[in-house]
């Protein structure tokens, strides 16, 4: 099972990182590959059980659920229900902890998930690159 991964430093205080990053329905604010985001399920976004439909710069549409919100560890954690991608069962986290040193935010973000052995190299890169660090990095850069 692979376990794409990536982080980074993003030059902010987590208090005003960690708001965007909870926002389950604001993702497309930040994120510079989601065009749209609509909660199909819960109002606020912050409520176990959420989901959001998004829309890709591509065209393509994912259906994600929120597991978890970890307030106190600056976690989130949601599934893929539905996406164009040829993976099943994707679960990822997305966490946040400060730099205490200069007053940053160090930001990591990585997912599990199962698929045919012949697609799990291209889309660990995928992930990693494409949507993990595309997300962290254009954080980094709203706060630079």
């Amino acid at each position: 099972m692979p376990r794409p991964y990536s982080s980074a430093v993003i030059p902010a205080p987590l208090a005003e990182v960690w708001p965007h990053v909870r926002d389950f329905g604001g993702i497309h604010r930040w994120h510079p590959a989601i065009v749209t985001c609509e909660l199909v399920r819960g109002a606020s976004g912050a409520e176990i059980g959420a989901r959001r439909r998004l829309t890709l710069r591509d065209g393509g549409v994912v259906l994600e659920e929120l597991l978890a919100l970890d307030e106190r560890g600056h976690a989130l954690t949601y599934e893929i229900l539905e996406s164009p991608f040829a993976v099943r069962r994707y679960v990822s986290t997305v966490r946040l902890a400060p730099v205490t040193a200069v007053g940053h935010t160090f930001g990591e973000w990585w997912t599990e998930f199962d698929a045919d052995a012949a697609d799990e190299g291209d889309l660990a890169q995928q992930f990693a690159d494409g949507v993990f660090a595309a997300g962290l990095g254009a954080l980094a850069e709203r706060f630079a």
